[in-house]
């Protein structure tokens, strides 16, 4: 399936621009879309997207065994079930073509701007609008902005000494290149994280030699995948309820494992599966140990695996513990001076989530501030979503909604449902603007950081959940379907409205 054509530019004053296509920016486009269908005003919106195609993190994270690692029926929209996935956790082509579907099942193309990356978003006081700048020039003006530019998006590449230098190939994991070659190749793969664990059982076959380079291990636990059979993905086609049902098993078996990480001596039954599932596949003790992390499960994100260990036993691998020191033109060089010979380097390195000063958007509110500024002490919003001197301007996947045991589509649709309670209300009350006041957001931010110690979260490991000022600004310390509870109206009480 091809990508919706962009129609020509012939509307720049809009009532909401939405920014991003990936599952925020289609499952906000869709709701926009059905309102108007729905009877009720239909809202002129655009859905701004830097790339060239739809699709955000699943059309970027395209590496040798992507795939998801939330299963297949519970990572999709509510709105838009998909009897045909083809396996119990979908591969990344799979759930790409799936937001191409539902973009074109819900009418979107005509919303869609490509090649449009927002560097610069102002609010315009005497207006009451928000103006949004593009790199090529281009410009739109809305009531409403909704960004949802997702947590995974700015690929973070570590500061190690020489990597300009190193005469190979450098791919990162989110912004791999088919043109680089590994067969018969030294690789070396930094990093032992989410993307890695995919990446290293597709590419130990290929290599000569593949060099884990380890610098602190992760629990992972069993992955728990099959193909589905053509019968039942007929059933599910013929007969909807039964996946329903199915995804409504699936969400409660994965919401229980929030009770671990809000009450750690609960996770004691998970970190016996996750050692079990390590000394099953390394019957190695040397190997085992240095797999073994020494921090509370769920304090870093869980991984799930069945292939990663059986790849570190091959031949033709080594795990390596020690710290790298820096990148030579011919390879790795560690701590202890040796020096690992590489052709290739991958960086399995993941995202910047924490820095908001890494974000190429320039963002300026009431009376000018800027985001970065107002976030310098780590990123705050209401609920995840509103923050105080920014009127209309709502975030999906904001601050302190990221999760570490469940889908993060329930909580895209749980703030796209805010977003259009808001929307209302402004429509009832013919409101110009909303904005949330900084009282509710200090009190919300004072909850998360309460609610938030004796977690997992905050049992001491370095993780990227973690900012600069040691807050945990990106996980939601407790059940889902409480946070669904307080998005379903907004309250009208935590803002100020003009």
């Amino acid at each position: 399936m091809t990508a919706p054509a962009p129609p020509p530019e012939s509307q720049t004053d809009v009532d909401v621009l939405v920014i991003g296509s990936g599952f925020s920016g289609i499952g906000m486009g869709a709701a926009l879309k059905r309102e108007g269908r729905n009877g009720k005003k239909g809202r002129s919106f655009l859905i701004l997207e830097q790339a060239a195609d739809l699709g955000g993190t699943w059309r970027d994270n395209r590496y040798p065994g992507c795939a998801c690692d939330v299963p297949s029926a519970l990572y999709s929209f509510s709105f838009a079930p998909n009897p045909d996935w083809s396996r119990a956790f979908s591969p990344q082509p799979e759930i790409w073509d799936y937001l191409r579907r539902v973009a074109e099942t819900e009418g979107l193309a005509p919303h869609f701007r490509f090649n449009a990356a927002v560097v610069d978003a102002r609010w315009e006081e005497a207006a009451g609008r928000w103006r949004l700048s593009a790199a090529d020039g281009r410009s739109w003006t809305a009531a409403v902005v909704v960004a949802g530019t997702g947590a995974l998006s700015r690929p973070a590449r570590p500061a190690i000494e020489g990597l300009d230098d190193f005469e190979g190939d450098i791919v990162h994991s989110a912004q791999w290149r088919d043109e680089v070659a590994f067969e018969g190749k030294r690789i070396a793969v930094v990093g032992t994280g989410a993307s890695a664990i995919q990446i290293v059982p597709e590419l130990a076959p290929l290599a000569e030699r593949l060099t884990v380079f380890q610098r602190t291990p992760a629990w992972i636990i069993p992955k728990p995948d099959r193909a589905i059979a053509p019968e039942t993905r007929a059933r599910f086609a013929r007969e909807p309820w039964r996946q329903q049902f199915w995804r409504l098993f699936i969400y409660a078996m994965l919401e229980k494992n929030a009770a671990g990480r809000i009450h750690p001596p609960l996770a004691a039954g998970p970190t016996r599966l996750a050692r079990r599932h390590l000394a099953a596949q390394i019957p190695d003790p040397e190997l085992r140990a240095k797999l073994t992390p020494d921090y509370k499960l769920g304090c870093k994100r869980v991984l799930i695996s069945d292939d990663f260990y059986p790849a570190l036993m091959r031949d033709n691998l080594d795990l390596e513990t020690s710290p790298i020191a820096r990148v030579s033109a011919g390879g790795v060089v560690t701590a202890d001076g040796r020096e690992i010979p590489a052709d290739v380097i991958v960086l399995a390195t993941g995202f910047e989530v924490t820095n908001p000063e890494s974000d190429p958007l320039e963002v300026h509110g009431r009376g000018g501030l800027r985001l970065k500024e107002a976030w310098r002490d780590g990123a705050q919003a209401h609920l995840g979503i509103t923050v105080a001197g920014f009127p209309n301007w709502y975030l999906l996947m904001g601050p302190n909604t990221g999760l570490g045991h469940n889908s993060m589509i329930y909580m895209i649709e749980s703030q796209i449902a805010y977003v259009m309670s808001a929307l209302a209300r402004m429509d009832e009350r013919s409101l110009r603007a909303l904005e949330v006041r900084p009282e509710a957001q200090a009190r919300f931010i004072a909850e998360m950081d309460r609610r938030m110690a004796g977690t997992v979260f905050s049992s001491g490991c370095k993780s990227w959940y973690i900012g600069e000022r040691q807050r945990n600004t990106t996980v939601w310390p407790g059940f889902t379907f409480d946070y669904r509870r307080r998005t379903r109206e907004i309250q009208l009480a935590d803002y100020r409205a003009d």
